[in-house]
Protein backbone atom coordinates (compact mmCIF):
# COMPACT_ATOMS: atom_id res chain seq x y z
CA UNK A 1 0.00 0.00 0.00
CA UNK A 2 1.23 3.68 -0.72
CA UNK A 3 2.60 5.95 1.46
CA UNK A 4 -0.12 8.19 0.73
CA UNK A 5 -3.36 5.27 1.74
CA UNK A 6 -1.25 5.27 5.05
CA UNK A 7 -0.98 8.77 5.86
CA UNK A 8 -4.67 8.81 4.75
CA UNK A 9 -5.71 6.31 7.09
CA UNK A 10 -3.70 7.71 10.24
CA UNK A 11 -6.12 11.11 9.65
CA UNK A 12 -9.05 8.92 10.83
CA UNK A 13 -7.45 8.22 13.60
CA UNK A 14 -5.50 10.95 14.58
CA UNK A 15 -8.47 13.91 13.72
CA UNK A 16 -10.33 12.26 16.83
CA UNK A 17 -7.12 12.16 19.04
CA UNK A 18 -7.08 16.03 18.15
CA UNK A 19 -10.76 16.53 18.26
CA UNK A 20 -9.97 15.42 22.49
CA UNK A 21 -6.61 16.75 22.76
CA UNK A 22 -6.06 20.00 24.38
CA UNK A 23 -6.07 23.06 22.48
CA UNK A 24 -5.66 25.64 24.81
CA UNK A 25 -5.14 26.66 28.77
CA UNK A 26 -7.62 29.58 29.94
CA UNK A 27 -7.69 30.29 33.35
CA UNK A 28 -8.75 33.14 35.63
CA UNK A 29 -5.69 35.55 36.92
CA UNK A 30 -2.57 33.20 37.98
CA UNK A 31 -4.29 32.15 41.25
CA UNK A 32 -6.28 29.90 39.65
CA UNK A 33 -5.51 27.06 37.81
CA UNK A 34 -5.68 26.73 34.15
CA UNK A 35 -8.80 25.06 32.41
CA UNK A 36 -7.96 22.54 28.97
CA UNK A 37 -10.36 23.54 25.90
CA UNK A 38 -10.76 20.83 23.43
CA UNK A 39 -12.34 21.09 19.85
CA UNK A 40 -14.86 18.68 21.89
CA UNK A 41 -14.99 20.78 24.89
CA UNK A 42 -15.22 24.28 22.97
CA UNK A 43 -18.25 22.44 20.87
CA UNK A 44 -19.97 21.61 24.18
CA UNK A 45 -19.73 25.10 25.65
CA UNK A 46 -20.87 26.66 22.14
CA UNK A 47 -23.83 24.35 21.87
CA UNK A 48 -25.04 25.24 25.03
CA UNK A 49 -24.42 29.42 24.41
CA UNK A 50 -24.97 29.80 20.34
CA UNK A 51 -26.70 26.70 18.35
CA UNK A 52 -25.61 28.42 14.88
CA UNK A 53 -22.32 29.24 15.74
CA UNK A 54 -22.41 25.53 17.05
CA UNK A 55 -23.56 24.25 13.80
CA UNK A 56 -21.51 25.92 11.96
CA UNK A 57 -18.05 25.33 13.97
CA UNK A 58 -19.09 21.07 13.75
CA UNK A 59 -19.64 21.62 10.40
CA UNK A 60 -15.89 22.83 9.42
CA UNK A 61 -13.74 21.61 12.72
CA UNK A 62 -15.63 18.20 12.58
CA UNK A 63 -17.58 16.99 9.63
CA UNK A 64 -15.48 18.75 6.33
CA UNK A 65 -12.18 17.31 7.32
CA UNK A 66 -13.25 14.21 8.52
CA UNK A 67 -15.41 13.15 5.30
CA UNK A 68 -12.80 14.54 3.02
CA UNK A 69 -10.55 11.84 4.37
CA UNK A 70 -12.62 9.51 4.05
CA UNK A 71 -13.69 10.50 0.49
CA UNK A 72 -9.62 11.01 -0.18
CA UNK A 73 -9.50 7.40 0.65
CA UNK A 74 -12.61 6.10 -1.42
CA UNK A 75 -10.58 7.40 -4.28
CA UNK A 76 -7.29 6.11 -3.24
CA UNK A 77 -9.03 2.60 -2.66
CA UNK A 78 -10.45 3.01 -6.11
CA UNK A 79 -13.84 2.94 -4.28
CA UNK A 80 -14.97 5.59 -6.05
CA UNK A 81 -14.52 8.03 -9.10
CA UNK A 82 -11.06 10.17 -9.09
CA UNK A 83 -13.40 12.90 -10.30
CA UNK A 84 -14.41 13.31 -6.86
CA UNK A 85 -11.20 15.48 -6.32
CA UNK A 86 -12.81 19.33 -6.88
CA UNK A 87 -15.19 18.40 -4.66
CA UNK A 88 -12.87 17.13 -1.54
CA UNK A 89 -10.36 20.01 -2.76
CA UNK A 90 -13.72 22.47 -1.60
CA UNK A 91 -14.27 20.45 1.68
CA UNK A 92 -10.26 21.10 2.22
CA UNK A 93 -10.60 24.27 1.80
CA UNK A 94 -13.91 24.69 4.18
CA UNK A 95 -11.93 22.82 7.13
CA UNK A 96 -9.45 25.46 7.36
CA UNK A 97 -8.88 25.28 11.19
CA UNK A 98 -8.79 29.42 11.58
CA UNK A 99 -12.42 29.01 11.62
CA UNK A 100 -12.45 27.03 14.41
CA UNK A 101 -10.32 28.68 16.01
CA UNK A 102 -11.57 32.05 15.89
CA UNK A 103 -15.30 30.51 17.73
CA UNK A 104 -12.74 29.03 19.95
CA UNK A 105 -11.23 32.27 20.90
CA UNK A 106 -15.08 34.16 21.23
CA UNK A 107 -16.03 31.21 23.98
CA UNK A 108 -12.74 32.07 25.69
CA UNK A 109 -13.48 35.03 25.84
CA UNK A 110 -17.25 34.85 26.90
CA UNK A 111 -16.11 32.10 29.32
CA UNK A 112 -13.36 34.09 31.18
CA UNK A 113 -13.63 37.36 30.65
CA UNK A 114 -9.70 38.54 32.31
CA UNK A 115 -7.46 35.87 32.43
CA UNK A 116 -4.67 34.07 30.15
CA UNK A 117 -4.59 31.57 27.59
CA UNK A 118 -2.00 29.34 26.75
CA UNK A 119 -1.72 26.53 23.67
CA UNK A 120 -1.27 22.98 24.23
CA UNK A 121 -0.40 20.19 22.27
CA UNK A 122 -4.09 19.41 21.18
CA UNK A 123 -3.65 22.77 18.89
CA UNK A 124 -0.42 21.76 16.89
CA UNK A 125 -2.00 18.30 16.38
CA UNK A 126 -5.46 19.66 14.53
CA UNK A 127 -3.01 22.14 12.71
CA UNK A 128 -1.01 19.40 11.18
CA UNK A 129 -4.01 17.07 10.23
CA UNK A 130 -5.64 19.61 8.28
CA UNK A 131 -2.32 20.70 6.97
CA UNK A 132 -1.50 16.96 5.96
CA UNK A 133 -4.93 17.09 4.56
CA UNK A 134 -4.46 19.00 1.94
CA UNK A 135 -1.50 18.37 1.02
CA UNK A 136 -2.18 14.57 0.63
CA UNK A 137 -5.03 15.71 -1.54
CA UNK A 138 -2.84 17.54 -3.48
CA UNK A 139 -0.54 14.54 -4.12
CA UNK A 140 -3.37 12.36 -5.10
CA UNK A 141 -4.52 15.23 -7.45
CA UNK A 142 -0.71 15.31 -8.78
CA UNK A 143 -0.65 11.25 -9.43
CA UNK A 144 -3.61 11.20 -10.53
CA UNK A 145 -2.79 13.50 -12.88
CA UNK A 146 0.56 13.88 -13.72
CA UNK A 147 0.42 16.77 -16.35
CA UNK A 148 -1.66 18.87 -13.85
CA UNK A 149 -0.01 21.91 -12.25
CA UNK A 150 -0.83 24.47 -9.54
Amino acid sequence: MSALRWANLALLVLYPVAWAAPMLRAGLLPLFGLSEISVLTGLQSLWRTDVFLALVVTFFALFAPYVKTIGLGLVQFRLASPRLMPALHLLGRLAMADIFLVALYIVVAKGTGIGRVETAWGLYLFTACILASLALAEAEDRRIRPGKTG
